[in-house]
This record gives C-alpha cells, structure tokens and sequence, in this order.
C-alpha cells in the first residue's frame, strides 16, 4: 500500500470503463474482443444467426483484404473461412457479393 492509497479512497469510482488504448493496434485489439463478445452473446441466444454474421464477417474481411484473409489464419480456422468463402464465391452463403458483383 503506497501513501497515495491511504490517502485516496477511491473505492467507489468504477474504473471499468476507463481503458485509454496505446496505440491504434492496441485500440483495434480492444474493438475485437468486444466484437467477439456480441457475437458470442448472440450465439447464446441464437446460434445460427451468429453463424451467419461471423460468415459475413469473413467474407467482407477477405474482400477488404483483396481475397487473402485465409491466409492469415491456420489450421481449422484457415479451413472454415476457406469454406465460407468459397461458398460465398459461388454465389451462396454469407449473404455478401463477391469482389465485383456488388
């Protein structure tokens, strides 16, 4: 305990909300995780809809990044997003257009 501590009660400021990032990395971590929190929120409730928006995701990540995406991933990941998009290529799933076809 530091003189600041005895000093200070802050026992009843919440602090939860107070996440200043360091970077934009940092920042782009942090909106990650919350996303992955809402879908798993959703899944919880309705696992097929939360299906689809991580397909969506997928998709639009892969066009975002001129149909590379899978390649930043491995193993069974790298699997399923190749699947998805490759679905999605085909004109089915994911309920997003291919590169061209918007």
């Amino acid at each position: 305990m530091t003189t600041i501590d005895c000093l200070v009660d802050d026992s009843d400021i919440d602090d939860s909300d107070i996440d200043v990032p360091i970077d934009d990395r940092d920042q782009g971590e942090r909106r990650a995780q919350e996303l992955a929190h809402r879908i798993r929120t959703v899944a919880f409730v309705d696992p097929e809809q939360a299906q689809r928006l991580v397909d969506e995701l997928i998709v639009r990540l892969d066009v975002a990044l001129g149909g590379t995406f899978s390649e930043h991933l491995d193993g069974a990941a790298r699997e399923a997003a190749e699947r998805v998009i490759r679905k999605s290529r085909n004109g089915h799933g994911a309920g997003v257009s291919p590169p061209g076809n918007s």
